[in-house]
């Protein structure tokens, strides 16, 4: 399927279109993980969210991204999360976790609907459901969905993509 041109701000303080990351940022492929939304420790989580399959775990994922950043990077693939939250609030997840790589908000679900990713709604918010996008030359080259677990799930994209660098894709 190919890359909407939807341009997201991202917590670098660009914008991307992720249709050109990859010819932007020089990499073979982009790893675009998306997650329903980080918490924020003085934060009570929405109501029912312990109940929501698949819901709790952003911020352990996003930690195995950052746990994993080198691997990915020597694969030659950009990382990049994305969730629905704005990118204030992205921002403060960044920092307090120490991610080494940008995360996109896609708070108007531009990217979400123009690409057709699953979706759920809980206390009034439209979050995505956790999945992740392989992107090369504009084109999902592959999808991981359902994620699960999700803590160990940036060892799963590594596996992956250490596989088809061996075997030449």
């Amino acid at each position: 399927m190919a890359v909407t041109s939807v341009s997201l701000p991202s917590t670098s303080g660009v914008t991307v279109r992720l249709d050109r990351l990859t010819q932007q940022r020089g990499a073979r492929r982009a790893v675009v993980f998306c997650y329903p939304r980080n918490g924020r420790p003085d934060e009570p989580l929405p109501p029912g969210w312990d109940a929501i399959p698949g819901a709790r775990g952003c911020t352990p994922e996003a930690c195995g991204f950052r746990d994993t950043f080198v691997e990915l990077t020597a694969l030659d693939c950009v990382v990049l999360g994305m969730s629905t939250q704005s990118t204030a609030y992205q921002q403060d997840h960044v920092e307090r976790n120490a991610l080494p790589y940008e995360i996109l908000s896609d708070a108007k679900l531009e990217f979400a609907h123009a690409m057709r990713l699953p979706t759920f709604t809980v206390s009034g918010m439209t979050l995505l459901k956790r999945l992740t996008l392989v992107i090369a030359n504009g084109v999902v080259e592959h999808a991981f969905y359902p994620v699960f677990p999700p803590d160990r799930h940036a060892d799963q994209v590594v596996q992956w993509l250490a596989a088809r660098a061996n075997d030449g894709g």
